[in-house]
């Protein structure tokens, strides 16, 4: 309880900073762009008397309130999924995610809530004020100043969506941790995007560039037309033929910008993304290209420090591994001198037939493995009966029979429960017959796992050309005989008929150089 306390009291602490600066940012952001250069502009621009600029005041504080209103009700809206994690002392997992990504889309919300109840709300009913006034004659205005303030007010609005996006970003941090923490404390799961991308750098910068470019120049023209309009007819178009090509220049050389600053970016992201990806698929040999000279350069460098270190942790923890499945194989083999070798001799017939059936790379690798150990299980069978140089009884070859069982059991105790997965099906079916008269499992055909039926062949090849205390080891033509007339019955055709045909041209290869 004292724990559950401190987190509840840590959340609120967070929860409460996380409300108090949206609160900093929302009333920043307003009064930079609202009441800043909203307020400057028709204030600063209209010569109007007095009482319409009373008028004027009006509307936008009736404005601004209606706002206000619209804005805190769609606010509160978006903020409750996120509320509702730290009113609970223990909430649901679904709710921490929900929450997360919530918390995550917060700052694009802002923009909706921005051009929204924020941009509406204060749009429609000045505009609808203003122009009842003009037309009850209490405001003495043309009614084209009404597009221009609603033009003018669209650009505030960008303006103060842009402030509101980025100092959002920041505020949500604290918040996104808080909820990390809570799922991994509640869960024991942590909860990421997962490289989902809300909004991406090419949006965000071509349109800050954007914006950051263009609003002055549309701000001035829009205002410079008012200024203006004193001026005779002739005199006003004039200007604009002039000011329309600044003003077109500008927005050209602003787009100009904001693509070149967002590819700037975007493109050492993508470099070490693709290097990224390289590597949880799996291959260490991938690099970024080091082609930059800002601090990108440092990340690059970086990553490809880190991808270099992975490459050697890997190649170490193959030679340990690899090394650990030969000490076992050794160490069964150690039992009998007789059989010494046979565990490493099985695995490299297994990966010839494997190669010669085409499997890929990932696939020999596993062969290998549950060749070397596909008689681990011989380990729990007594020496007596192992060892016995005669005929074994049906008793004894039923513990015999017994190994594979045995070794799927002894590959299962090895930790983690799915280091040895892949190597049990083999282990376990080595002895399994293709007519179905094999053990432990009677399996037939293909219903026998692919890397038993390999097994099967290299341990009976093996079995049959090594010597033993009391018979001499068969010929290479001898054994393949026995295995091309056990095609179908004992052994898989296909894989059988393989191995058989290597082997004798390679025999009458050997035989022609000699």
């Amino acid at each position: 309880m004292h724990l559950l306390s401190e987190r509840e009291q840590a959340g609120g602490r967070i929860f409460a900073s996380f409300l108090t600066q949206l609160l900093r940012n929302y009333i920043f952001g307003s009064t930079v762009a609202v009441l800043g250069v909203g307020g400057i502009v028709v204030f600063s621009t209209l010569s109007i008397p007095a009482n319409e600029r009373f008028l004027l005041g009006i509307i936008m504080i009736s404005s601004l309130l209606i706002m206000f209103v619209c804005e805190l009700f769609v606010f509160y809206r978006q903020l409750r999924p996120i509320q509702a994690i730290f009113k609970n002392a223990h909430p649901t997992s679904e709710q921490l995610k929900t929450a997360y990504l919530q918390t995550h889309q917060f700052p694009t919300l802002a923009v909706k809530r921005t051009f929204g109840p924020h941009f509406l709300g204060l749009l429609l009913p000045a505009v609808s004020m203003a122009f009842a006034f003009i037309k009850l004659g209490f405001l003495k205005l043309p009614y084209s100043y009404i597009g221009i303030a609603a033009a003018v007010a669209l650009m505030i609005a960008s303006m103060h969506a842009m402030i509101e996006f980025f100092l959002s970003s920041k505020a949500i941090r604290p918040v996104v941790t808080f909820i990390r923490d809570q799922h991994k404390q509640l869960y024991m799961q942590d909860i990421t995007l997962g490289g989902r991308v809300l909004v991406s750098i090419r949006t965000k910068f071509r349109l800050s560039a954007f914006l950051i470019g263009t609003l002055p120049l549309l701000l001035f023209g829009l205002a410079s037309q008012i200024r203006l309009d004193h001026l005779q007819s002739e005199g006003t178009m004039a200007y604009w033929q002039w000011a329309g090509i600044i003003l077109i220049i500008g927005v050209i050389y602003s787009l100009l910008g904001a693509s070149l600053l967002s590819r700037s970016i975007e493109d050492p992201i993508h470099t070490i993304q693709n290097g990224m990806s390289s590597v949880q698929a799996g291959n260490f040999n991938s690099s970024a290209a080091d082609v930059y000279s800002d601090e990108f350069s440092k990340l690059v460098a970086g990553f490809n420090h880190m991808v270099n270190g992975l490459k050697e942790r890997e190649q170490r923890n193959n030679q340990l591994l690899q090394s650990y499945f030969m000490t076992l194989a050794a160490a069964l083999d150690a039992r009998d001198t007789y059989t010494a070798g046979h565990s490493t001799r099985v695995a490299r017939f297994s990966v010839q037939i494997g190669r010669l059936d085409g499997w890929s790379e990932s696939d020999i690798d596993i062969l290998h493995k549950t060749a070397l150990l596909h008689d681990i299980g011989k380990i729990g069978v007594r020496d007596a009966v192992l060892l016995k140089e005669g005929r074994l009884t049906d008793e004894e070859f039923d513990q015999i029979k017994l190994h594979p069982v045995l070794g799927e059991n002894i590959l299962k105790q090895i930790e983690p429960a799915d280091a040895m997965a892949d190597l049990l099906p083999g282990v376990r079916s080595h002895h399994e017959r293709y007519d179905g008269k094999g053990y432990p499992d009677g399996l037939a055909g293909t219903d026998i796992p692919l890397f038993g039926r390999a097994i099967a062949i290299a341990d009976a090849f093996d079995a049959m050309t090594s010597d033993r205390p009391y018979r001499k080891g068969m010929t290479y033509e001898r054994a393949l005989s026995i295995i091309e007339d056990g095609k179908g019955t004992q052994w898989d055709p296909k894989l059988a008929q393989l191995f058989i045909d290597s082997l004798r041209e390679k025999a009458n290869e050997g035989e022609e150089a000699s």
